[in-house]
């Protein structure tokens, strides 16, 4: 088994649809970035990556690159589980928090959970989201950014196999 660790943070800006977990969240503001700036699926991401041994985000999806101008980070976090098995590995599980002053996130976290999940090839109940506040600390604090920080952990895929053809965990 190994653990992964992730982070990212992106700016609050007027314009853009505020995505989280690949969910549409009602907002006056959302996150810029070359991609649709989904802090919570980038952290995620990133810490599976680092938990294969295979980088970071920056890596494998250069925000240069005109191929990832606007993408869903779900087809980004899809294309990071294909890296993540490749080399032979699954996730557990999945334990993120996200850090933003406003909006009220609660009310949302089950379906992200429920949007991720599938993707991670998980369950909901091994994808345990939270959000907190920084009491007006710092930039998210001030409402000029948001942040992520994931921890997952994987293990190796095993090739043995139980009756019935499933493959034993």
């Amino acid at each position: 088994m190994r653990v992964g660790l992730g982070y990212d943070a992106h700016q609050l800006v007027a314009g853009r649809a505020l995505i989280l977990g690949g969910v549409t969240i009602p907002y006056s503001l959302g996150l810029l970035g070359h991609s649709d700036a989904d802090v919570l699926s980038h952290a995620i991401g990133d810490a599976l990556l680092g938990a294969a041994g295979a980088g970071d985000l920056g890596t494998h999806f250069s925000d240069k690159d005109p191929a990832y101008k606007d993408i869903s980070s779900l087809i980004v976090l899809a294309r990071i589980m294909a890296i993540v098995r490749e080399r032979g590995w699954q996730p557990v599980n999945v334990d993120a928090v996200i850090v933003a002053e406003q909006p009220r996130l609660a009310p949302h976290i089950p379906e992200m959970k429920t949007r991720l999940a599938p993707v991670l090839g998980l369950s909901p109940a091994e994808v345990n989201i939270k959000a907190t506040t920084t009491e007006h600390l710092g930039f998210a604090g001030r409402g000029e950014g948001m942040a992520a920080y994931a921890v997952v952990l994987v293990e190796k895929i095993r090739t043995d196999f139980e009756p019935g053809g499933k493959a034993s965990r």
